[in-house]
């Protein structure tokens, strides 16, 4: 990547947020996303609950939209 590239705004709120989300992770779960202790399926099973969160989220935003 070109070292004098600057993000914009909003690329850099994204940015920002990972590395938040990020450290919260290393703080609460003591590990990072570089572990090593987790199968394939664990992994993909983390992904498909993390997927499922979404829906409800996207549903209660639609009621409350909806109201």
């Amino acid at each position: 990547m070109d070292e004098n590239f600057q993000p914009d705004s909003v690329v850099q709120a994204v940015i920002d947020k990972f590395a938040a989300r990020a450290k919260m992770g290393k703080e609460k779960y003591g590990v990072t996303m570089d572990r090593n202790d987790l199968e394939f399926w664990d992994w993909l099973s983390h992904f498909q609950e993390e997927l499922m969160d979404g829906i409800v989220y996207a549903e209660k935003i639609k009621q409350q939209i909806k109201k």
